[in-house]
């Protein structure tokens, strides 16, 4: 009887060991932020380890989001859900190492549809449908964007919150879709701030300017890389005052309102790209503004 009062407190203590030394499955603490979950939204990850990790991976969407450190064991991920991204469940992959140890999470949740605004317009055909002899020039600025899209920097290049652009508050509803003489175009990746020509722009953060430069469609344009994936496109400018390889710093004047390009009057048109993400800028200002 002794012997089996033994065997079996030792089997306790070998499984207590064992306990003690494995992690649960969810090792990494995982909250979220947004103003909802829809297309366009930006949601927020805080991810907090057991102990300093050496790093943190993120994986959702089909696409690999950088993450960066807050403090010894808080990381943060900023994703973007796509303008056009399915309605549906999904789960975030979450996965790191601290030491040895290897660490994960599961961040699951579901994408409710959403419905953009829709407006009907009849209008010169000479509006919607650029001459024969632009159209090499539009391929190949699109490819240009496609491929700065690609080439963030490694680095997190703001530190402060994002400020709005200029004064205004937004009026165009980002998302919306236009259907110009009965054709369906590409629906509105941006927000549009109404502002006067020649009123100064801000940078909406601090960055790198790796565009600056006339576009067929978005006329004078400037885009800030501000590191990790996301960018700012500020379109339609009367004036530029920066240059490719600038670095800015948020709040920074670097031009002013116009209404050049394929506009109808005078605004400032700012867009987002999260990780390839379209993301609306007025969430980016929720969540990560002052």
């Amino acid at each position: 009887m002794r012997r089996t009062i033994t065997i079996a407190a030792v089997s306790a203590l070998v499984i207590m060991s064992i306990a003690s030394r494995a992690r649960p499955a969810d090792s990494i603490l995982v909250t979220s932020r947004s103003r909802s979950l829809q297309p366009g939204e930006l949601v927020v990850l805080t991810l907090t380890t057991p102990a300093r990790a050496d790093d943190i991976r993120v994986h959702v969407f089909s696409r690999d989001i950088a993450v960066y450190r807050v403090d010894n064991v808080t990381w943060r991920a900023l994703v973007g859900i796509d303008l056009d991204e399915a309605a549906g469940a999904y789960a975030a992959s979450i996965e790191g190492r601290a030491g040895s140890e290897k660490l994960q999470a599961t961040h699951r949740f579901t994408v409710r549809p959403k419905r953009f605004p829709t407006r009907m317009l009849k209008v010169d055909p000479a509006f919607v449908n650029p001459p024969a002899d632009m159209e090499d020039r539009i391929v190949r600025e699109a490819a240009e964007l496609d491929r700065i899209w690609t080439l963030s920097s490694v680095e997190r290049l703001w530190k402060d919150p994002f400020v709005p652009p200029v004064g205004k508050a937004a009026t165009s509803a980002f998302g919306s879709r236009s259907v110009f003489n009965g054709v369906a175009r590409s629906p509105h990746a941006g927000a549009d701030f109404p502002s006067p020509a020649g009123t100064p722009i801000a940078a909406p953060n601090a960055g790198r300017v790796v565009l600056a430069r006339d576009l067929y469609f978005s006329g004078n344009t400037v885009v800030l890389d501000h590191g990790l994936g996301l960018f700012s496109l500020l379109a339609h400018l009367s004036v530029v005052d920066v240059r490719d390889g600038d670095r800015v710093s948020a709040g920074q004047v670097i031009g002013k309102v116009g209404a050049t390009g394929r506009v109808t009057g005078a605004h400032l048109h700012w867009a987002v790209r999260l990780a390839g993400a379209r993301v609306d800028p007025v969430a980016v200002l929720a969540l990560l503004g002052r």
